[in-house]
């Protein structure tokens, strides 16, 4: 489900662990077609969350006191920590050696720490590089309670003061911080548009033709993943459930203009999309997860330990060290 990109980190939630993948730039020579690739993801490592339901994620720098709303105030070294929307106990966590997840913040109408689903808490928003909002499907401090309301029961909520920004929303996602706006994508009804933090009010830039969720920004285009929705009651009784034309994609808006652009529609196999990166330095990249042949024989090594390494072994691994 989710996805974060940081320089040459990806890192990504599946069903029961997250997957961090590097990028190896010395392997592009060994895909096909040849000369293509720019940008080779090769996996490092692998946490174990159990079943959480894991949503949107985002790499967070932390400082030597980092507020931590679950656990006090402790002292860390600065690092990359990885936040990420535990959506099955309804609270934001972050990573640790010894248990599935470390507990960091959850909206203060969900009293406990069960796997109930609750609220559907979904979107996670950094501003200034700290974790700043996000969305959540209902306000709800019983199981499974934001199925009750899906059509408007959705909220924005304010992290630092746990307080709801706006609500009355149709099932928003992913929610980002963009040119000094806050952005979200009104997935009910097809929508990407802003929230004023003032009123709360949501106003719409356009509305497009499939389940949103997912968005990223490159300059002045915003980029929308697209979901067909299915045949469910989790998505019964939303305006987009009640269209023909739902489509599965990647949509490109000008944010300046309110216009559709471009897109990459998927016709065939594939019909939901959760998340949506931007890749600045790669036109080409690739993320190998099941090459076998490639992954044994592709190696990483520091740079003192290169001087160990026979010529010839490493005259094509040029560049491969990390």
């Amino acid at each position: 489900m989710g996805m974060a990109v940081r320089a040459n980190r990806i890192a990504i939630g599946t069903e029961m662990e997250i997957r961090e993948y590097r990028n190896v730039p010395a392997v592009c020579g060994r895909l096909e077609p040849p000369g293509k690739h720019d940008a080779c993801f090769l996996p490092r490592m692998a946490h174990g969350t159990g079943d959480i339901d894991i949503h949107e994620m985002a790499w967070v720098e932390s400082s030597p006191h980092t507020p931590c709303a679950e656990i006090g105030t402790r002292s860390v070294p600065p690092t990359m920590e990885l936040w990420f929307v535990n959506t099955r106990f309804s609270c934001l966590c972050t990573r640790s050696p010894e248990y599935s997840f470390q507990p960091r913040w959850r909206p203060k109408f969900v009293t406990q720490l069960t796997p109930e689903d609750r609220c559907h808490l979904n979107g996670l928003s950094i501003v200034d590089g700290r974790p700043k909002f996000v969305t959540a499907l209902g306000e709800c401090n019983e199981a499974g309670g934001w199925r009750q309301n899906k059509r408007d029961g959705g909220v924005l909520i304010d992290i630092d003061s746990s307080e709801v920004i706006a609500r009355g929303l149709s099932m928003p996602h992913s929610p980002r911080w963009y040119r000094d706006k806050l952005w979200l994508l009104h997935s009910g009804t097809g929508g990407l548009g802003t929230v004023d933090l003032a009123t709360g009010k949501y106003e719409e830039l356009i509305e497009l033709p499939g389940f949103t969720r997912g968005l990223d920004f490159l300059g002045p285009f915003a980029l929308v993943g697209l979901s067909q929705v299915r045949d469910s009651a989790v998505f019964s009784g939303i305006p987009i459930a009640s269209r023909a034309e739902r489509s599965c994609g990647v949509w490109v808006v000008n944010i300046e203009t309110g216009q559709e652009v471009g897109y990459v529609k998927f016709e065939d196999a594939l019909q939901e999309i959760f998340a949506v990166q931007v890749l600045p330095q790669a036109r080409f990249p690739d993320l190998v997860n099941d090459n076998k042949e490639l992954l044994a024989s592709s190696y990483v090594v520091p740079d003192e330990a290169l001087a160990d390494v026979p010529a010839e072994l490493r005259a094509w691994r040029k560049g491969s060290s990390s």
